[in-house]
């Protein structure tokens, strides 16, 4: 896969834009590489939780304009979406190590979770550039709306501790304490009963599709699975005999 690595080590696959040269910057290569390790991943019985993070000083700094203007591109440009024209259903974290513009906010807006260093910034900046931004439509679920509004029609950047400070980045931390960080946020999820953390996942994005009395039956169908399965049985039984649990996914 050009342009993106893929390793697996202990349970947590690490998914690493490689064009640093580029700032990350996605052509039509990159997409294409983006998208196999994503599939890769999802295939994968071993890899539990996956990480996104870039390789040099940028996270991704969106699509690549210079492709777009050598080909006159008038249509979006295909970034794989998870929730949208991609399915994983595992769970995905942004490891944001410096700027995530434009293609690169979105990749941080469709992961599950989101870390970032210190000095990353986030920005929309499509409108800088005449391009568009029809995949930020969920942003109205994760940011308040007149935020929102400013990041669409300014394109100007917010710091990672205003987005934590949002709800939007779950952790902010120095550079050199980044990739540590992700790495025990992705170790504690993919240590829990895998079940459990599927039907979690599932019912977050099905609440965020209805009102509070709809949703409650929704947790009700997602849990039945993990409910039913082994592992329900096995965890309690961990908690008596005080020892780690032995999840068997089923």
């Amino acid at each position: 896969m050009e342009h993106v690595s893929y390793e697996v080590k202990e349970g947590v696959a690490t998914l690493t834009f490689r064009r640093p040269e580029k700032l990350n910057a996605m052509n039509d290569e990159m997409r294409r590489s983006l998208h196999d390790a994503l599939m890769l991943f999802e295939r994968d019985s071993s890899a539990k939780v996956a990480i996104l993070t870039g390789d040099g000083r940028a996270f991704c700094a969106g699509a690549d304009l210079e492709e777009m203007a050598n080909l006159s591109m008038h249509e979006a440009a295909s970034i794989p979406h998870i929730g949208y024209n991609v399915r994983v259903s595992k769970p995905t974290i942004a490891q944001v190590n410096g700027i995530a513009y434009a293609g690169g906010f979105l990749l941080a807006q469709m992961c599950d979770l989101c870390t970032a260093a210190e000095d990353a910034r986030f920005a929309l900046t499509e409108v800088r550039w005449g391009r568009g931004t029809p995949w930020a439509t969920p942003l109205i679920w994760m940011l308040p709306q007149r935020v929102m509004m400013e990041l669409l029609l300014t394109g100007e950047p917010m710091t990672a501790r205003r987005a934590y400070e949002l709800g939007f980045v779950n952790r902010v931390v120095s550079a050199e304490q980044l990739a540590a960080e992700t790495l025990a946020l992705a170790q504690k999820i993919a240590s829990n009963a895998p079940l459990a953390v599927k039907a979690s996942r599932e019912m977050t994005y099905l609440a965020c599709e209805m009102g509070r009395s709809a949703a409650l039956p929704v947790g009700d169908y997602c849990f039945k699975e993990a409910y039913a399965s082994a592992d329900a049985v096995e965890g309690p039984r961990a908690f008596r005999d005080g020892r780690k649990p032995n999840w068997s996914g089923s």
